[in-house]
């Protein structure tokens, strides 16, 4: 069989689908209006963020020059663009999002599992995403007085007034998008990406104008520049090394390590394959590249005009004298934050928590369990300390993806009978809903992307910290197809919708 680049055949599932496997949202996708643009604008919304920005920045560091670091970007970039687009045709072709294809490889209640790792980071970066855009916006207020001494004289949940207000204020904007469903996350991202690259281009221009020159490099002494590239990536490297490069390669690839896992969410969207390869192609290698050359220049440049190098666009812009710039900067953030927290930290709990039990939760509720949860975390903040427990947990994503990717492409054959992912006695039933096999593999993988960074050998964790997440994936998805391989290849069953290529 051969696959084309036609409008997919939209799977339908049996009358007597499971109910605590069943919701319309968690059903394949009949609605396909996400074009090249609208999937284009999922990663124009992922990575032009306020953290997206301090990481491309800080990574610049870390290159010693533009030159090492469009090589380190460029590579990485064209790794993530292959990955998600193996992730993006199985959302494609089956039409189902993460948690449900999950259960074709950890079962139909075991892929609960995967799925709520993925809700949990997720929720907690929804949180941390949330408090952030507050920040642009309080950064800009506090230039007026009534706004500046609500901030200094205020206090409530262990943060001034005028954070509170402005946390709820972003908060509750959020919640209004996600409660209008996916037709409406799509034409909000389709407003914020090219809004947020217009304001990034604009800060770019002002501040080389102000410079008087383009400076595509920062003015520091080798060894200073090393202690700071350090100091805010944690790569212990020496700048413009090939193992600086190798090692901004693999943090920009993991930097998307939650997206790989439920990219399909969006994915199945997508009319055909060749929308999905055209929004991806401009989406990443090309948008990533021009976007990290913008940040290299907007660091450089504010290098030289304040003396200091500055690697929050936020603070580089509550500089400017205009306030009018500063005001359009402050909401562009904002925009932005509250864009990659639309795509990378709600839509996921919002379909992982409906898995969980279908039959009472729907899209809208799970996305409300999840700015929920982020509301109630915010007295306690503690996205502040970055805690290590949500790091350890975040990790696990890669071994998950590593077997979520070996049983499609290697175990299945990129042929999977949709219907029986909604049967709870079907296929995918394995030992009472549960693939023993799979969370063996997964667990093993862990151990190594996970467990023995922080309590390893110290030399693990310095010299192959860049790495954990791709060892997870290896070691996870090897061993799975280790274990599974006796079953391979599966036999299509007779209602597969998708073909091998």
């Amino acid at each position: 069989m051969t696959a084309t680049d036609s409008t997919p055949t939209t799977p339908t599932t049996s009358a007597d689908h499971s109910p605590r496997l069943y919701n319309e949202d968690l059903a394949p996708a009949t609605e396909r209006k996400w074009g090249a643009f609208s999937i284009f604008n999922v990663w124009t919304s992922d990575v032009h963020s306020l953290y997206g920005y301090f990481l491309a920045a800080s990574l610049f560091l870390v290159a010693g020059n533009t030159f090492k670091f469009l090589i380190g970007i460029g590579v990485g970039s064209l790794v993530i663009y292959w990955l998600m687009t193996l992730i993006g045709k199985a959302g494609v072709r089956t039409g189902v999002p993460y948690p449900v294809l999950a259960r074709a490889s950890f079962g139909t209640f075991g892929a609960n599992v995967p799925a709520l790792v993925r809700a949990v980071v997720a929720t907690f970066w929804y949180g941390a995403q949330t408090s952030a855009a507050a920040g642009a916006i309080v950064a800009f207020l506090v230039r007026y007085d009534g706004p500046k001494d609500l901030n200094e004289n205020t206090h409530l949940l262990g943060h001034t007034g005028l954070e509170v207000i402005c946390y709820l204020a972003v908060w509750a904007a959020q919640l209004l998008i996600i409660s209008k469903g996916m037709e409406t996350v799509r034409r909000f991202q389709d407003f914020a990406g090219p809004a947020v690259w217009l304001m990034m281009l604009i800060l770019a221009i002002a501040l080389s104008v102000k410079a008087g020159t383009l400076s595509f490099s920062v003015d520091m002494p080798a060894k200073d520049l090393a202690a700071l590239a350090k100091s805010a990536t944690g790569l212990d490297v020496t700048p413009g090394s090939f193992a600086a490069i190798a090692a901004i390669a693999a943090t920009w690839v993991t930097y998307f390590a939650a997206l790989f896992l439920n990219f399909g969410d969006f994915a199945r969207f997508a009319p055909d394959e060749r929308t999905l390869r055209k929004g991806n192609v401009y989406g990443l290698p090309v948008n990533l590249i021009l976007f990290s050359l913008v940040a290299a220049l907007t660091t450089a440049a504010a290098s030289k005009v304040y003396g200091q190098v500055i690697l929050e666009p936020a603070a580089i812009s509550a500089k400017f004298d205009s306030v009018f710039l500063v005001l359009l900067a402050a909401l562009t953030f904002a925009v932005a934050t509250l864009g990659i927290n639309v795509v990378a930290n709600f839509v996921s709990p919002a379909f992982d928590f409906a898995n969980v039990a279908p039959k009472y939760i729907d899209f809208r509720r799970g996305g409300l369990i999840a700015a929920v949860i982020a509301l109630l975390l915010y007295p306690l903040h503690p996205w502040d300390n970055a805690p290590s427990f949500v790091n350890a947990i975040g990790s696990t994503m890669g071994p998950i993806f590593g077997v979520v990717l070996v049983d499609y492409y290697l175990i299945r054959r990129e042929q999977i009978n949709v219907p029986a992912l909604y049967d709870e006695n079907g296929e995918f039933r394995f030992q009472g809903g549960w693939n023993i096999r799979a969370f063996v593999a997964g667990a093993i993988g862990a151990v190594f992307s996970s467990i023995l960074p922080v309590y390893g050998p110290s030399g693990y964790g310095s010299t192959l910290g860049p790495y954990t997440w791709f060892i997870g994936v290896i070691v996870s998805g090897l061993l799975y197809f280790a274990l599974s391989g006796a079953k391979s290849p599966l036999t299509p069953a007779p209602s597969t919708v998708s073909e091998k290529s």
